[in-house]
């Protein structure tokens, strides 16, 4: 199971590290095209989502590589679960109704969540 979750886990926090750095670092703009909902969000609320995104990625990595504060891992990942699910509704809420990313990543956050308490 240690494996899996690695292999699990590590693509999660890719994903999450890439999205977040978006978030955080490029201008309304430039995200609009790959996300029609941030003109309905504050711009500053945008650059948090981020940064929880990036912190999100860094609990499912850090915690099981240093052996330290083992908790935090599943946390992490439930924490990411709880996102997707706000994601999901500011999604439903707007004109942009595509949500199976976010289904995929809340079943993906999940699955991580249950590796990370059983290994």
């Amino acid at each position: 199971m240690n494996i899996a979750y690695w292999i699990v886990a590590g693509l999660l926090a890719l994903f999450y590290i890439y999205s977040g750095a978006m978030k955080v670092i490029r201008s309304r703009d430039r995200l609009r095209p790959m996300m029609a909902w941030v003109d309905r969000i504050p711009l500053p609320a945008v650059r948090a989502l981020g940064a929880l995104e990036i912190l999100g990625a860094t609990g499912l990595i850090l915690p099981p590589l240093t052996g330290t504060a083992a908790w935090l891992a599943p946390a992490a990942a439930l924490g990411l679960v709880l996102l997707q699910i706000g994601a999901i509704a500011v999604h439903l809420t707007g004109e942009d109704r595509r949500i199976t990313l976010n289904v995929g990543l809340i079943a993906t956050a999940a699955v991580t969540a249950w590796l990370a308490t059983i290994w």
